[in-house]
């Protein structure tokens, strides 16, 4: 009765999804505008001239597409208390976030506007999807697990409180989903990690839980601590009417079997997001769909860049292609513009479109995190389609990994080097370093090509790390939980030669 009634609720959240799909570019050109309004009255929009913006070319030829660091100088502003640099209404909070486990944090404007209109309007989207996907689900009938970030200092000239966005989105949720939601507020923002777990894990057991959120390798963490504190086999023989998880952050295949022995039902449903601490972008809308429909009306206008004319793009000589014009099948650097006060910023990912009526992406990678070392154009996508084969082939589960390049010298050519934690190993290491590297090549061209007769490539280099080894070196560099994740790929030595050092 609860779910049919909230269902109706939600009912014209759908029709405004199935105009996302029928006009997109119509609405995207609807928030351009409603954007650059905004923007004229800032900081930022006076030194580029908003007020002269009327249309999407001026837009590109007068605001540089940004990363981080070109923003970094609007932010200090902010963060020291100043307002109206970004955007015209108070920031009272900062996303902290690193995307990565690099050691310099990122500090992301939290406005009103991108949490209200963004990030809380993508959740209420992926609900109302799955209700509407799954008609005959209890969910609302019993409690919603979230496994939060937390509250940081951010020293003393720092005026505006930082953390994690999920912290920051739970602190500023209703009064009312503190009875749909557990754990309590004030155990989902415990700082540490592993007190945080230990304590969700006491306080959950006997609740009735239907459905989590969040990211795929930390849940998983949490999930196990669940099952040690319960006693129970699996998590259906503690809550019996576990229905979904919804995910995000980093790609789910490597761990949905181990999802699946944790949960062991055909009636457990996974739905992918697309979320970070600068936004809500993209769900899953059909379940038999890996692709996410992207939102094209929630407070982000969205730009795409060809991965191999970035730099082209950054100097002003190309034009980014925009929901209007974008095409399947290519490799696109994603750039933004928010109500959170991001002009045309460089999240980092890279995604390709599968599908333009309606517009589905899927995520590919990272802009900085893939390795052409020897020519080879390694991206995340490319090694986790392998893993997902050689699993397949060798009955092998992985729960983390990296790679980097063994920079070849006058003794030796190059190779990638990997460090792979399995949950199922192998029952043959070298003869899975065998099949991964022919996966790899039937992958990707280039790779294949620099792998041939060993013509600059040797095959690669496969360590076995024992379990928890990718936890505790999160651990020690002070990144569990929250934001943070396993880098993949790196150009460079560094993450490779402290794990090795740690093994």
């Amino acid at each position: 009765m609860i779910t049919r009634a909230i269902s109706l609720f939600l009912t014209p959240l759908i029709k405004r999804i199935d105009q996302c799909r029928r006009r997109p570019w119509e609405m995207q050109q609807q928030l351009f505008h409603k954007l650059i309004g905004v923007g004229k009255t800032t900081l930022f929009g006076r030194e580029h001239h908003f007020h002269t913006i009327r249309n999407l070319e001026a837009f590109q030829h007068q605001v540089p597409i940004s990363e981080y660091n070109d923003l970094l100088p609007y932010i200090t502003r902010i963060r020291q208390g100043e307002q109206q640099v970004l955007w015209n209404t108070p920031v009272r909070r900062l996303a902290k976030s690193s995307g990565t486990t690099a050691g310099k944090s990122k500090f992301i404007p939290v406005t009103r506007e991108v949490l209200q209109h963004c990030h809380y309007q993508g959740a209420r989207i992926a609900v109302a999807l799955y209700l509407h996907n799954h008609p005959a689900s209890k969910l609302l009938g019993g409690k919603s697990l979230t496994l939060g970030g937390s509250f940081g200092s951010g020293g003393n000239d720092e005026r505006i409180p930082s953390g994690d966005l999920s912290a920051i989105m739970i602190e500023h949720s209703p009064w009312y989903t503190e009875y749909s939601r557990v754990p309590q507020r004030r155990t989902a923002l415990i700082p540490d990690f592993e007190t945080k777990v230990a304590r969700i894990a006491e306080e959950v057991i006997t609740k009735n839980v239907v459905s989590f959120a969040g990211v795929p390798s930390w849940n998983l963490v949490l999930m196990k601590r669940i099952l040690s504190a319960s006693g129970k086999q699996n998590l259906l023989d503690l809550w019996p009417n576990l229905e979904l998880f919804i995910h995000g952050g980093i790609n789910f295949e490597p761990y949905r079997q181990q999802f699946r022995e944790l949960i062991p039902s055909d009636d457990m449903h996974y739905v992918e997001t697309y979320t970070a601490s600068e936004g809500f972008f993209a769900v899953q809308d059909d379940p038999a769909d890996t692709s996410m429909l992207l939102l094209p009306h929630i407070d982000v206008f969205y730009e795409f860049i060809p991965l191999n004319r970035l730099h082209d793009a950054r100097e002003g000589k190309l034009m980014p292609d925009t929901m209007e014009t974008v095409q399947t099948g290519v490799n696109y650097a994603m750039a933004i513009t928010t109500s959170g006060g991001l002009w045309r910023y460089l999240i980092g990912d890279t995604v390709q479109f599968t599908s333009l009526t309606p517009h589905k992406i899927r995520i590919t990678g990272r802009t900085r995190h893939f390795i052409n070392a020897f020519g080879e154009e390694l991206i995340i996508d490319n090694a986790e389609n392998a893993l997902r084969e050689v699993c397949a082939q060798t009955g092998a589960t992985v729960t983390d990994y990296t790679v980097a390049p063994i920079f070849m010298d006058s003794t030796a050519k190059g190779a990638h080097e990997w460090v792979v934690e399995f949950a199922v190993p192998p029952a043959d290491v070298e003869q899975f370093a065998d099949l991964l590297d022919a996966a790899l090549c039937a992958e990707n061209s280039d790779y294949e090509a620099k792998r041939a007769k060993n013509t600059t490539l040797n095959r690669l280099h496969l360590h076995v790390a024992p379990a928890g080894t990718f936890y505790e070196w999160m651990r020690r560099r002070n990144k569990l939980g929250g934001q943070h994740k396993v880098p993949r790929l790196s150009n460079s030595r560094d993450i490779m030669d402290e794990l090795l050092k740690q093994l």
